[in-house]
């Protein structure tokens, strides 16, 4: 079982839709699977990703896509993490430091470091609003304080590794990914990533 005080590695689709979420996880599943990174089998191991009560069985070449952390090393299971859902880096869930407007690239402090350790209530309830508008609906605006432009809210950029996605990869007790790997990955999705390094 995998429990407090275990790592992740995760990759998230920035931009594939809820709708095309589920047939690119196929994709990328059955291409990891031909290259013997995965098993197609299902591991019975407990994990806290969002939503998913399994993952994939790591293959016989899994150690090509990791950095060399011993050959008696056993990785965990592979999550596929499919629907709308707010990603943190880190340990736990914690809002993002600030907010950059795709519009006119102003930043949005939400927690001013290191006056403040918690969100500003008033600056991050509009967001908080606009992500749970998203995740139920596929739709969400957050309006910029300093040009005044309401945008979709995954067109933001955010701190910390911060994410917003319909689709991504949560790689348990993995020795690191490898830059080529990551690169690899997102090459197979067509689509910007935002890469994670955690732990529960």
């Amino acid at each position: 079982m995998f429990g407090v005080g275990d790592y992740f590695e995760r990759i998230v689709d920035l931009e594939v839709t809820a709708a095309d979420a589920d047939a690119l996880a196929a994709r990328i599943v059955d291409w990891m699977v031909s290259r013997r990174w995965l098993l197609r089998e299902m591991s019975g191991e407990v994990m806290y990703s969002l939503q998913v009560d399994e993952g994939y069985v790591p293959g016989p070449d899994w150690a090509q896509i990791t950095q060399e952390w011993g050959e008696d090393w056993i990785p965990g299971p592979v999550a596929v993490i499919i629907g709308r859902h707010d990603h943190y880096a880190g340990q736990g869930g914690i809002e993002p430091a600030s907010a950059q407007c795709p519009h006119c690239s102003a930043t949005t402090v939400i927690i001013d470091y290191p006056l403040q350790w918690e969100a500003d209530p008033a600056v991050w309830q509009p967001f908080s609003d606009a992500i749970d508008a998203w995740k139920q609906t596929g739709l969400g605006t957050a309006t910029c304080r300093t040009c005044r432009a309401p945008s979709t809210i995954t067109d933001w950029q955010w701190a910390d590794g911060f994410a917003l996605g319909a689709l991504a990869f949560d790689f348990w007790g993995w020795p690191p990914l490898t830059d080529d790997f990551i690169t690899e990955l997102g090459a197979q999705l067509g689509h910007r990533t935002e890469h994670h390094t955690g732990k529960f």
